[in-house]
């Protein structure tokens, strides 16, 4: 299918690796000009390279934490009136509630509903007078199906969910969508590396987790990155108009309700 975005500009936050990454990937496919981010210099060259051999694309890598206003402002400098933006970042830390202090709360109110909704602020206004923007949020299943431990992610998250609903109401008419995607498991090196600490302190080798962790859930698998991509590049089509204000759950049915 031709997504009808061949030449158009994205700006995808935290795409050296993972999901973020596999975005990135399926738009440059899709024929989008990408500004990728993260922290690490040498993994956000070596994606940024692969991507241009394999899609032919301008790919502009931008080393950054958006959870800044600097590195905000480096990404737009990169990219002053994207088409798409992808609004991604790390979650915190698995970590019982009364261990957080006012401090570890504010940064991951930061990280995951602050950081996205200011770079939303500051490219809303260019997509709505062009007529065409895609905003995508990777969310979380947590946002549906909270986890104990995850509370500030899933809080966090469930936040920017509420404050965007409005959002994208408003621009809906002018060819401006806003939607979230929500992840359940997906093969990264986020997941296996939770396997791996969870192995050390239960003694329970990581394939054991992990095919604990399959069995639980009704597709018998987890998800690949690459499907998640597509997702995220078909949502930025231009045959994604009428879906606006979505929380679209990939978790292979692990969240156990009709709606």
């Amino acid at each position: 299918m031709d997504l009808g975005i061949r030449g158009r500009t994205a700006i995808v936050c935290a795409s050296s690796q993972g999901l973020g990454l596999a975005c990135a990937r399926a738009l440059a496919e899709a024929g989008v000009s990408l500004v990728i981010n993260g922290r690490n210099a040498a993994l956000l060259d070596a994606a940024a390279e692969d991507i241009r051999r394999t899609a032919g694309v301008t790919v502009t890598p931008v080393v950054a934490d958006v959870s800044t206003e600097a590195g905000q402002q480096a990404l737009l400098a990169a990219c002053p009136a994207p088409d798409m933006l992808i609004n991604n970042n790390g979650g915190p830390p698995f970590r019982d509630f009364r261990a957080l202090d006012r401090q570890a709360l504010l940064a991951g109110l930061t990280s995951n509903m602050v950081t996205p909704i200011e770079l939303i602020q500051k490219v809303l206004s260019a997509m709505v007078a062009r007529e065409f923007g895609r905003i995508v949020n990777i969310t979380s299943i947590s946002v549906k199906m909270p986890l104990a431990g995850l509370d500030l992610s899933s809080g966090a998250r469930a936040g920017l969910t509420a404050f965007v609903a409005g959002i994208a109401r408003t621009v809906a008419g002018n060819n401006v969508t806003i939607n979230n995607l929500l992840p359940g498991s997906f093969d990264t090196q986020r997941l296996r590396g939770g396997f791996a600490a969870a192995a050390k302190q239960s003694g329970i080798s990581e394939s054991a987790l992990a095919s604990k962790a399959m069995a639980a859930i009704p597709a018998k698998r987890f998800g690949t990155p690459a499907e998640f991509g597509q997702t995220c590049a078909f949502l930025c089509s231009v045959h994604a108009s009428y879906i606006t204000g979505q929380n679209i759950l990939l978790d292979g049915g692990a969240y156990p309700a009709a709606f």
